[in-house]
């Protein structure tokens, strides 16, 4: 088993923007993905604060940064990550379902997973009128009403992107303002298809074998109503992806790394970065300042110039 200078986890714009400064510092960079790049990005719509870029598709960036990455050498396995272990001196084990890779260093790139209505209504209707991705899913609803809910850019940014296939779009939020930026709200408020429904929470889903309705309860007077809807799209928060970190690797509440100034966690050369991290700001382009700033810093500790804990 050879030994890499640097092992990425996940291939989303921080461990792709990590790649890319990794190998051109002359790193020896391998990353580990899951699948198709890009993570939460790649769901995205039209991306609109993306610096230097007025407007860009997610799955487009998210192709646009692997092959960059690629064009400078970094090396891709896709596979899923099972563990991370401490090996001999201060290498590192990762553990992967297509075998096991060691490395002087470590960075945990693996993002954030949307959080579940609940569980029963996810194993029922995920797939059948539930979804967390308007772009992937969207098409299927021409002409259909459907419920968006949520209350962050992604959620009113999606009711937007749904207008185009949808008759109506229900917009529940469960407090009485949005959390979205301005400027996405004012967009928001002047389309004829959206309604807002503020002050509410799902209650339940209803139907047979795929939607039918959603039956919303007012968190103030507990009131209940009925509305019919043939798709659900739930944006209701993240939970990070990090079931494989060991347990001796600082958590905050939530279940998010806790990493210092250099995003090192408490394990020394293993470092966390984008929304798996603990941070203010879950965003592209702040994603991909942390794998920056985390492959400089690999660099540096390999060079000796920068000491651990």
């Amino acid at each position: 088993m050879s030994t890499h200078d640097l092992i990425i986890i996940g291939a989303g714009p921080a461990g792709l923007t990590a790649a890319v400064y990794a190998r051109r510092s002359g790193l020896d960079a391998l990353l580990l993905e899951m699948g198709l790049p890009g993570g939460q990005m790649r769901l995205s719509g039209d991306i609109e604060n993306w610096p230097g870029t007025a407007l860009i598709n997610g799955e487009e960036l998210s192709e646009q940064m692997r092959a960059q990455a690629a064009s400078f050498g970094a090396l891709f396995q896709e596979t899923e990550v099972e563990a991370i272990e401490k090996g001999e001196g201060d290498l590192k084990v990762v553990k992967t379902t297509g075998g096991d890779f060691k490395a002087k260093t470590v960075i945990i790139a693996t993002g954030a997973a949307h959080k579940h209505l609940d569980a029963e209504s996810h194993q029922k209707y995920h797939g059948r009128g539930l979804s967390y991705c308007a772009v992937c899913d969207g098409g299927f609803y021409r002409g259909q009403e459907v419920a968006v809910v949520g209350g962050g850019n992604t959620a009113l940014e999606s009711a937007m992107y749904l207008t185009a296939f949808a008759s109506k779009v229900h917009l529940i939020h469960r407090r009485d303002k949005f959390r979205a930026d301005q400027v996405v709200q004012d967009r928001l408020s002047a389309h004829p298809k959206i309604a807002a429904v503020m002050d509410h929470v799902v209650d339940a889903i209803e139907g047979t074998e795929e939607i039918e309705a959603v039956r919303l309860r007012h968190v103030k007077t507990g009131e209940i109503k009925t509305v019919p809807v043939t798709g659900v799209f739930l944006f209701v928060g993240v939970n990070p992806n990090a079931a494989f970190v060991p347990k001796g690797i600082e958590r905050v509440e939530g279940g998010w790394i806790k990493t210092d100034r250099h995003l090192q966690t408490n394990w020394p050369v293993v470092f966390a970065v984008g929304d798996v991290r603990d941070t203010d700001l879950r965003q592209i382009v702040t994603a991909a300042a942390d794998g920056a700033l985390a492959a400089m810093c690999v660099y540096r500790y390999l060079e000796g110039t920068l000491a651990v804990m």
